[in-house]
């Protein structure tokens, strides 16, 4: 496909379409999915095609069969706007017993009383996310992922400053903001953030909701960026600078955001320790990318590099929103741990052959020191009788150089990661 970005999740779709019939890509709107399933797909049908959409429809509620006749494999876009497909995609496979036959891609979870079969064994689901510094050619690579699990020696420079990581938060990684200067990115996460609040959050249930309660709710959640805030902390922010509203309505309000990908919080890791200290539960809060919290805290690059506090924070979610990226290409997850005693790790990137690993961010590179101890830390508290050994300790910083120190903590500036 001319022109076409390659992304860390084409490979993973490649082998998912190996071993199903079929393959559901999600993932907020405008991050590539359909640009993405285009490049490995044969034919296409465009539910959101206004010149055809109310035949296919039609179609969809007499004989949904027809609208997967089509070279494979097959793309369907949008298929939530007709959830009829997903059983007569389930349907084909099991007729056909062929792998590789269709790609469907959706911006909205639907209730799943709209189908009648998950799809387990016949429909693999993949997410994606806006594009990874790697992934938009803001990383250059230098260190992979997969070399801290090898334990091999690292060394690159990352050529980015402080202002470029800034820019990197603010401007956001949709593929469609590649290339452009900075207030280009900046017009199109606006436009991207207003439609989360005019539009796009009724998509997850078709509820019409108060617009303005809406952007307050998402102001909240922005200045509660990269921590373990509650429903009700951010009720009572919604409530203290704004009007009132009940921790219920708050509860809906961030579930429907979830369902269209905007909020992807980091869940809990709960591994086995040495001692009884009771680990948290709660997720750490975060957007699909950070330059969502920005806009809504109406920060720009100039006002981070005044209030390094919250540009720590914002640069956390950016790191969290990259090693999502990475891990799951990688076929692992990233998870976050905090204890009541206070120790925490800001990522775990835990794999299914057993390896993990723990990473601390600091945006400075004057705290690589305090990071690398609490790692250290971290690592003890783990009943390494139990669980394998950690593969390997990080410190992610923003500029500066990668590198292993001697007690064996990599340090890592974020342009020069990879997968």
């Amino acid at each position: 496909m001319k022109n076409y970005l390659p992304r860390l999740v084409d490979g993973l779709l490649k082998d998912e379409l190996e071993a199903f019939g079929g393959v559901l890509i999600t993932g907020p709107k405008w991050c590539g999915k359909t640009t993405t399933g285009l490049n490995q797909a044969n034919s296409t049908l465009f539910l959101q095609n206004p010149d055809e959409r109310e035949q296919n429809l039609r179609l969809a509620d007499i004989k949904p069969s027809l609208l997967l006749v089509g070279d494979n494999p097959r793309l369907i876009d949008e298929w939530q706007d007709a959830p009829q497909l997903w059983d007569a995609v389930r349907f084909s496979v099991d007729q056909r017993g062929e792998m590789g036959l269709y790609i469907l891609t959706g911006s909205t979870t639907i209730d799943e009383s709209f189908i009648a079969h998950s799809g387990t064994g016949r429909i693999s689901r993949l997410k994606m996310r806006t594009m990874s510094l790697f992934e938009s050619g803001d990383s250059n690579g230098e260190v992979g992922v997969s070399d801290l699990l090898k334990g091999r020696e690292i060394a690159g420079h990352s050529p980015h400053t402080i202002e470029d990581i800034a820019n990197f938060i603010v401007g956001g990684g949709w593929p469609a903001s590649v290339k452009k200067t900075q207030g280009v990115k900046q017009r199109q996460v606006a436009g991207y953030c207003k439609s989360i609040i005019n539009t796009e959050i009724s998509t997850s249930d078709g509820v019409q909701r108060d617009s303005e309660k809406v952007y307050q709710v998402l102001r909240s959640y922005s200045r509660h960026i990269s921590t373990q805030a509650t429903i009700q902390t951010i009720t009572h922010d919604v409530t203290k600078n704004f009007d009132s509203i009940n921790r219920k309505t708050v509860g809906k309000y961030l579930e429907a955001l979830q369902k269209i990908f905007v909020i992807e919080d980091l869940q809990a890791w709960s591994p086995k320790l040495r001692s009884k200290t009771v680990i948290s539960t709660n997720a750490t809060r975060h957007f699909v990318d950070p330059a969502i919290a920005a806009y809504f805290l109406d920060a720009k690059p100039q006002d981070l590099l005044n209030d390094l506090q919250t540009m720590g924070l914002l640069f956390e979610s950016l790191v969290i929103r990259d090693l999502r990226v990475y891990t799951e290409s990688l076929d692992g997850r990233v998870y976050h741990y905090r204890d009541h005693s206070g120790q925490e790790a800001g990522a775990v990137l835990h794999f299914k052959n057993g390896q993990w690993g723990a990473i601390e961010v600091k945006l400075g590179n004057k705290a690589i020191e305090e990071g690398a101890e609490s790692l250290k830390r971290f690592a003890h508290r783990i009943d390494q009788d139990s669980m394998n050994q950690p593969s390997f300790l990080a410190v992610i910083t923003g500029t500066g150089y990668a590198y292993r120190r001697e007690d064996g903590v990599y340090v890592l500036p974020i342009g020069c990661l990879r997968n």
